[in-house]
């Protein structure tokens, strides 16, 4: 590898020493890799001429020069209860590099072993869940969705007990920050005030270089605003385009607004508001229609952490904006879909109406819109299709040309400009679980033609056209667990 493209850092280790412990990997046997995105390398600064070199680090038994290896400490609520207990109970933080365009990346190895923060876990990644979290986090990239990247990802020989035996895998998972909305909590109920401004200051300075000059006051309150806009957006992001992440607990979010911790998650089909994509959420805290909620919820965890060091007044009204950004950017994203430039008070009216619709008649989310991308160069039909009752599509038809005749712009160019934000390819649950039985017997071509597809979501690809059909029946509404 060349890294003369890039520089090292460590400035997470500039935090107080209670925010980390030091630990080093334990190696896994007989690695081997099995994914590596040669496009993000080179995006981060380096070429890989042999990826091969790179399966001992994966696994854990090799650290490249200056690599410090660290156990990140937080806390966070999960499923609505406080526990103090958290941190990375089986990732590293290796080092930080900023890239030639002066992006920053966390370099985290997931799967690499105990630390003191494991609990009683392993410390382990299986191969079912590290492929997921890889196909997925490209897909969101693909898809223009803020999240973390996958840089490669290993398999090794080592067994693991989960809900049978399996095999252990590694992610290296690259980030902007891994700094969740649990580190706060950690630093307000644990470590005081000076620790609580430290990590703000911190975060500031290496991800909102932008407020570092205005007073103190102003900094912090600024700054909350601007985190808790970015969380209303990744949401109606994800809303938008039918993405169910299933464990949105707030040591899962990100303080820079990216999708983090891939575990339970899945993409929609047959529409249903309600769908939970995780069976341990037993009681729907996180189905689809409740993470809007959810997300406000998590941004009140990090409003009350920062009462120490802000003034209520400020964190009250920076929290008032979560509604505002998402409702803005909520219907933004879905006037788009529907091809729809031209100010109408009835727009708000016809996307409500539509989501009612999908769900009443468990209609596909993202063949109806990719159906509606191309109306008037294929047809009705392929939205009409999804319908057992034609003439309930009919109807919607109907109410639509009439919206459309309000707008200035030819179809061609309506159209085109819809296929780019209504994908023809998403990860759909059953995808993932097929390629996951090829690797399981050791073939990645799979796996590797999936994450092709993946990168170009939005293009007809249509030597990939197997990919956009419909799920079979037994790949509609999987249920994911939290076991990895």
């Amino acid at each position: 590898m060349s890294n003369n493209r890039f520089q090292v850092e460590h400035r997470y280790l500039e935090l107080p020493d209670s925010f980390y412990s030091r630990v080093q990997p334990s190696p896994l046997s007989e690695p081997r890799i099995v994914c590596f995105n040669h496009a993000l390398a080179s995006d981060m600064g380096f070429h890989v001429r042999d990826e091969n070199d790179w399966a001992a680090v994966g696994a854990g038994a090799e650290l490249l020069d200056g690599m410090e290896p660290v156990a990140m400490k937080y806390t966070g609520h999960q499923f609505g209860m406080y526990n103090p207990e958290l941190g990375d109970g089986r990732g590293l933080l290796l080092w930080e590099t900023v890239g030639p365009d002066g992006t920053r990346w966390d370099w985290h190895l997931k799967g690499a072993g105990t630390t003191p923060y494991s609990r009683f876990g392993d410390g382990r990644a299986v191969l079912r869940s590290t492929i997921r979290e890889y196909l997925c986090s490209e897909a969101m990239h693909g898809l223009g969705i803020p999240t973390t990247r996958a840089l490669f990802m290993i398999s090794a020989r080592n067994p693991v007990r989960r809900e049978s035996i399996e095999t252990a895998a590694s992610l290296m998972r690259v980030a902007r920050s891994h700094i969740r909305f649990g580190h706060f909590e950690f630093a307000a109920h644990h470590e005081g005030p000076d620790a609580l401004k430290t990590l703000l200051e911190h975060v500031i300075s290496l991800h909102f270089p932008h407020l570092i000059s205005l007073p103190e006051e102003q900094r912090y309150a600024r700054w909350f605003e601007e985190v808790v806009e970015r969380t209303a957006k990744l949401i109606a992001n994800w809303q938008a385009i039918g993405f169910c992440h299933g464990v949105m607990n707030s040591d899962n979010m990100s303080i820079t607004g990216d999708t983090f911790d891939y575990g339970p998650f899945a993409f929609l089909d047959d529409f249903d508001a309600g769908f939970i994509c995780n069976h341990s959420d037993h009681e729907g805290r996180y189905a689809y229609n409740r993470q809007p909620q959810m997300g406000h919820t998590n941004c009140r965890y990090l409003a009350n952490a920062l009462l120490p060091v802000m003034g209520e007044d400020s964190v009250r009204l920076g929290l008032k904006r979560y509604e505002s950004a998402y409702n803005e950017h909520f219907k933004h994203r879905m006037l788009a879909k529907l091809g729809l430039e031209a100010e109408d008070e009835t727009d708000l009216t016809l996307i409500m109406d539509t989501f009612s619709l999908l769900h009443e008649h468990r209609v596909d989310y993202t063949r109806f819109f990719r159906g509606l991308s191309s109306l008037h160069k294929q047809g009705t039909a392929p939205v009409r299709d999804l319908f057992t009752d034609r003439s309930v599509a009919d109807e919607w038809l109907e109410r639509y040309e009439a919206r459309l005749q309000k707008e200035s712009r030819a179809h061609d160019e309506r159209e085109y400009a819809m296929r780019r934000v209504n994908p023809k390819y998403i990860l759909r649950n059953y995808l993932a679980q097929q390629v996951i039985l090829e690797a399981q017997n050791g073939d990645y071509g799979p796996m590797k033609e999936l994450l092709r597809v993946l990168e170009k979501p939005f293009d007809e690809q249509p030597e990939y056209e197997k990919y956009a059909a419909l799920p079979p029946d037994w790949g509609k509404h999987l249920n994911i667990s939290c076991s990895s």
